[in-house]
């Protein structure tokens, strides 16, 4: 997850902000961070400049979660416009084909779309941000260079065609960390007989936050404008938020104490294994454990001493 440091405030929590299309998601972050006058700031996995949409971002101790939202499942909906290929497989790119047949019926979509869901081999894009041989690969795509890329295993849960009038379908897709949605739509259309690109593109949920109100630049500026730092840090989530319905122990502030030092402590017989999340009195998020075979606690991460 991309993080900066800097002078500034000691800012802690997660913001679900509405990415505005047309910026990259650093250059957002970045603004963001200055609105806040934040000391620390990270997001937590790029959306295209084109797409728009839910990217967290967390503040402070909260940057230390920003990998376990980077694997998580995401949720977006997609304008697949067929019958024009770009180079980029987005609306941003240059065309590189136009085809006018064949045009897709309704349920020849619906048929592609099923052989889609559950676990597809997908080869990334040239235009994405992997490296390979030191280069990013959207380096060596912008100098006309075209490699080889191993094909990745990702998995569709969910695939759901919501409107189509030719050109375009709107896409409900849900999915596994590492999928490319313009990979997916420049395929399901190869399995279509044609070409298409992504015209639109906007995520609606990163896993666990789905449902949950977005702020946008615009109102981020306007609570500047009108008054304070309260404001803002009102339109935060605790760092906790990202951890719900990980199983949870409390610590006594001894046991805490030794923990917060890097420490394994006693477990409780009654506490699960496997990964938790960990409080001390009276709740204040201290850690990530894991609580080994042995029946020991032992600190994975963390947040607060």
């Amino acid at each position: 997850m991309p993080a900066t440091t800097t002078r500034g405030r000691d800012v802690r929590g997660i913001l679900l902000l509405d990415k505005p299309r047309g910026l990259t998601s650093n250059r957002v972050l970045q603004h963001v961070k200055r609105l806040y006058g934040a000391a620390k700031a990270g997001h937590t996995g790029s959306l295209d400049p084109l797409a728009t949409g839910m990217l967290p971002i967390c503040f402070g101790a909260a940057t230390r979660l920003g990998g376990f939202l980077l694997d998580a499942e995401k949720a977006y909906r997609v304008t697949a416009r067929f019958g024009i290929a770009t180079e980029t497989a987005d609306a941003d790119g240059a065309v590189t084909e136009r085809v006018d047949e064949p045009r897709p019926t309704t349920g020849a979509l619906h048929d592609v779309l099923g052989r889609f869901r559950g676990e597809i081999d997908q080869v990334p894009p040239m235009y994405s941000a992997l490296k390979q041989g030191g280069k990013r690969l959207y380096e060596l795509a912008r100098r006309g260079v075209v490699v080889e890329r191993e094909p990745r295993r990702v998995t569709i849960f969910e695939l759901a065609l919501e409107r189509y009038e030719w050109p375009d379908a709107q896409i409900y897709v849900r999915c596994s960390k590492g999928t490319y949605v313009r990979s997916l739509v420049v395929d399901l259309a190869a399995a279509l007989g044609t070409v298409a690109h992504v015209a639109e593109l906007r995520r609606v949920a990163v896993e666990p936050f789905g449902g949950e109100p977005m702020v946008t630049v615009e109102e981020l500026e306007a609570l500047v404008a009108s008054g304070g730092t309260d404001a803002l840090d009102a339109r935060l989530l605790p760092p906790d938020r990202a951890l719900t319905g990980w199983p949870e122990v409390i610590l006594s502030s001894e046991a805490a104490e030794r923990l917060a030092h890097g420490q394994a402590v006693a477990a409780d017989p009654a506490w699960p294994s496997g990964r938790v999340k960990v409080y001390r009195e009276p709740r204040e998020l201290l850690a990530i454990g894991e609580i080994t075979p042995d029946r020991r606690l032992a600190p994975h991460r963390v947040f607060a001493r």
